[in-house]
C-alpha cells in the first residue's frame, strides 16, 4: 500500500486519482480481452490468419494503451493543453492527408499506413479538439475580448469539412454533439443552440441528398425492406438468442457470420455468449464512469477543467451509447468501436489518451492555482 504521507509523485496521484474509476475501465478492458477471445476467432479463420492472431494483438495493445493513460494522468492542466496542441495540430494534419494518401476501404478513405502501421488520425483529433474548444471557451468567459468563440466555430468548421471529405459522418456526428453541449455549457444563448441544430439538420440533409451510402443506411434504417440489412438483423436477433445469460461461451453463430463481430458488433457477440445481464454490465460500467466524472467536473471550480473534463466524458458516453445503439437497431448503422471493448490499435490507443486525460482532469487537488495567469508586477 502507498501511505498519504508519502509525498512522491506516484504517492500522490494514487491519493488524488479516481481509483474507482480506474476500477472501471480495467473492468472493460479485461471484458474487452475476453470477448476478443469469444468473437476474433472466426474473423481469423475467414482471412487465412492463426485463430488467435487478433486476440495476441489485443493483449499486445494493451500494454500501451494502459502505459499511455497512466503516463496521461499524472499531467497538469497546463501540459494537458500543450500535449493537445501538438496532437491536434499533427492529427488534423494526417486527416487533411487520408483522403488523398489512405487507402480506400468501403468507399471510405480514414486510414493511414505509416511504418507498417494502420491508423486512424480522426480518433485522435477528436479528444485533442475537445481540450482545445473548451480553452477557447474558458478563455471566451474570462477574457470577453478575445474572439475565442469565432476561432472555437472556425474549428469546428475545419474538423467537420475534413471529416466529411473522407467520408466519416458517425465522426462528424460525434464531434457536433460534443462540441454543441460545450458551446451550451459555456453559457451561449439558447437561439444559438437551435441555430447550431438547424445547420446540423440542413448538413444531414445534405449529405441524404448527395452521398449515396448514407442515403442507403437511413432508408434501410426507416424501412429494412428497402436494402440489405442482413448484418443489422443477425445483431439484433443475437439479443433475443442469447437471453438473459447468453448460451454460453464459444456458443455464439453471430461470430461466424458478421465480418465484423470483433469491432463494431462485438456487443453483439457479447448478447449471444454471455446474455443480456452482461450487456447491462458493460453500459453500467460506462454509465458510472460518465456520471462520476460529470459530478466531479462540476465540483471544479476552474472553468477551463470543468469544460474539458465534461466533453472528455460526454465523448466517451456518445461513443459508447451510439455503437451500443447500432447493435440495438435503435440508429443507422455507422462504423464505430465499443470504447476498451473493440479490436483496433488505433481506437485503443486514442481513448486511452482520452481516458488519460480525464482522469488527470478529474484528480482531487487544487488546479486554480496552476491555472491562474502569473500576478503582474506592483507598479511604483
Amino acid at each position: 500500500m502507498v501511505s498519504r504521507a508519502q509525498r512522491t509523485p506516484f504517492g500522490e496521484w494514487w491519493w488524488t486519482v479516481d481509483q474507482l474509476t480506474l476500477a472501471a475501465v480495467g473492468a472493460l478492458l479485461l471484458i474487452g480481452v475476453v470477448l476478443s477471445l469469444a468473437a476474433s476467432p472466426p474473423v481469423a479463420a475467414r482471412l487465412g490468419l492463426d485463430p488467435f492472431y487478433f486476440v495476441d494483438r489485443q493483449i499486445v495493445f494493451l500494454f500501451p494503451t494502459v502505459a499511455v493513460m497512466l503516463g496521461v494522468s499524472f499531467l497538469n492542466p497546463r501540459q494537458i493543453r500543450h500535449l493537445s496542441l501538438f496532437v491536434f495540430v499533427v492529427s488534423l494534419l494526417m486527416v487533411a492527408a487520408t483522403p488523398h494518401f489512405g487507402a480506400e476501404i468501403k468507399g471510405a478513405r480514414r486510414w493511414l499506413v505509416i511504418a507498417g502501421l494502420n491508423i486512424q488520425p480522426s480518433e485522435f483529433l477528436k479528444p485533442s479538439f475537445v481540450i482545445i474548444i473548451s480553452w477557447l471557451f474558458a478563455e471566451s468567459a474570462r477574457r470577453p475580448e478575445m474572439p475565442a468563440n469565432a476561432i472555437a466555430l472556425s474549428l469546428l468548421v475545419v474538423v467537420v469539412a475534413l471529416l466529411v471529405m473522407q467520408p466519416d459522418f458517425g465522426q462528424t456526428m460525434l464531434v457536433l454533439l460534443v462540441w454543441g453541449a460545450l458551446f451550451f455549457m459555456a453559457g451561449m444563448r439558447v437561439v444559438w443552440v437551435f441555430g447550431l441544430a438547424m445547420s446540423a439538420a440542413i448538413g444531414l440533409t445534405t449529405a441524404y441528398y448527395t452521398v449515396p451510402h448514407v442515403a442507403r443506411r437511413i432508408q434501410r434504417f426507416l424501412d429494412p425492406s428497402s436494402g440489405d440489412t442482413f448484418n443489422i438483423d443477425i445483431a439484433t436477433e443475437s439479443f433475443m438468442r442469447g437471453g438473459w445469460f447468453g448460451r454460453g461461451p464459444g456458443e455464439g453463430t453471430v461470430k461466424r457470420i458478421l465480418p465484423e463481430s470483433h469491432t463494431d458488433f462485438v456487443y453483439s457477440v457479447a448478447a449471444e455468449e454471455f446474455g443480456v445481464a452482461l450487456c447491462l454490465v458493460i453500459a453500467a460500467l460506462f454509465a458510472f464512469i460518465v456520471i462520476r466524472a460529470l459530478l466531479r467536473a462540476l465540483r471544479n471550480d476552474d472553468a477551463f477543467t470543468r469544460f474539458a473534463a465534461s466533453g472528455l466524458a460526454m465523448l466517451i458516453g456518445l461513443q459508447s451509447a451510439i455503437n451500443m445503439s447500432v447493435n440495438l437497431r435503435l440508429i443507422p448503422a455507422k462504423g464505430m468501436t465499443l470504447p476498451f471493448i473493440s479490436y483496433g490499435g488505433s481506437s485503443m490507443l486514442a481513448i486511452a489518451f482520452t481516458m488519460g486525460m480525464l482522469l488527470a482532469l478529474t484528480r482531487e487537488q487544487p488546479r486554480s492555482a496552476l491555472l491562474a495567469p502569473e500576478p503582474l508586477p506592483a507598479s511604483t
